[in-house]
């Protein structure tokens, strides 16, 4: 209370800490303890919370509300962010900065407190750790810098980075990006019975065997938003074909996608999506120029990292229009996405296998084996 802190830190907190303080607190009647936030008479509230994810998989956890103030559980960075062999602090302190705390079980603990002045020092210098420790690991790993900058580019708050999923990100954006030109979103969650399909990415199976010459890879850079951006897929801009010749617009005007969708082009509307797009691969951008400028190899890793991690969230914006469980599907968008990506996949496999061929010149044919998206 005297300190007033914005964000408190510390590893597992949200699971263990603050769940355990809460409780002592009541066992001890201690009513005036679990005020920790900034809303007068507020009290700390614990819950069991359970999150699942096709990303990040089912997770059980306890959701701890401190009005007014972010909680920063570095076990949960570290988990999202890195794939580490063990989570616990030790190594994890280790690995980033070549220390550990005071390897203490916690079995002994009460053993330490009840002993002598050096047990309890003992104890208390591995409680100090247990503190310095995070504060070290955020600080290198530059998550708060990272974390707001991811809040603030798709409009959630930084507890959600932690604890949810990407499609909550897309969401806010989409909520953000509406209110300013003045649309609603309609509430459709849990009305798709998610047994609806479409059509998904072209795969050729791969000509197996040992190869002494390198094989040559091309990718698409940013493919999936790349198409949306460049045929205007939104919800905003698909218009149904009696639609079409209601409003008798122009085919100039329009985009009809290889499964056969019907979209405006941005010169009669925008789309929203397009602009989130646009608004996460240029952050995108500055975080790889970023990247060149950075000399020192710690702070290419962590920029390496955000960059990563825009480059998810613009991806998730195609997931979240095809996840038919989703909180606004819609399968128009996400299957012209992919009937677009079949179509340019194997143009470009039909213009390599054309030029290099030995009619060409060259000494071999090519062959795309493996092809996908």
């Amino acid at each position: 209370r005297e300190a007033d802190p914005d964000i408190i830190i510390g590893y597992n907190i949200c699971k263990f800490d603050l769940p355990y303080l809460i409780e002592r607190a009541e066992v001890l009647k201690i009513v005036e303890f679990p005020l920790l936030g900034r809303i007068r008479n507020s009290r700390v509230r614990v819950r069991d919370t359970t999150f699942n994810s096709r990303q990040y998989g089912m997770r059980e956890s306890k959701d701890v509300t401190v009005e007014g103030r972010v909680q920063f559980d570095l076990l949960q960075a570290m988990q999202r962010d890195y794939k580490l062999s063990s989570y616990s602090l030790n190594s994890v302190s280790a690995h980033f900065l070549g220390e550990q705390k005071e390897d203490v079980h916690h079995s002994i603990i009460s053993d330490l407190q009840n002993g002598n002045s050096e047990t309890r020092r003992r104890l208390a210098v591995y409680c100090l750790k247990d503190a310095y420790l995070p504060q070290r690991l955020l600080d290198k790993l530059m998550y708060i810098y990272n974390y707001v900058e991811m809040a603030r580019v798709t409009g959630v708050p930084i507890s959600f980075l932690l604890s949810r999923g990407q499609s909550i990100k897309v969401l806010s954006q989409l909520l953000r990006k509406a209110k300013q030109r003045n649309l609603v979103i309609p509430n459709i969650k849990g009305q798709s019975s998610g047994q609806d399909t479409f059509e998904g990415a072209t795969v050729l199976e791969a000509r197996a065997g040992f190869y002494e010459k390198p094989i040559a890879t091309l990718d698409f850079a940013s493919l999936y938003p790349s198409i949306m951006m460049a045929h205007n897929l939104c919800y905003c801009t698909l218009v149904p074909p009696e639609d079409v010749r209601k409003l008798n617009l122009p085919p100039e005007s329009l985009y009809k996608t290889p499964s056969g969708e019907i979209f405006v082009k941005p010169e009669l509307q925008k789309g929203i999506l397009p602009e989130i797009l646009e608004e996460l691969l240029a952050a995108r951008k500055r975080a790889k120029a970023d990247l060149k400028e950075a000399k020192d190899p710690f702070e290419r890793a962590v920029l390496d990292g955000r960059q990563l991690a825009l480059k998810i969230s613009a991806n998730s914006v195609y997931g979240f229009t095809g996840a038919t469980v989703g909180q606004l599907p819609c399968l128009e968008i996400s299957s012209s996405v992919t009937s677009y990506g079949r179509q340019m996949i194997e143009h470009t496999k039909k213009l390599v296998e054309d030029k290099f061929t030995t009619l060409g010149g060259y000494e071999h044919n090519a062959e795309g084996d493996l092809w996908r998206y």
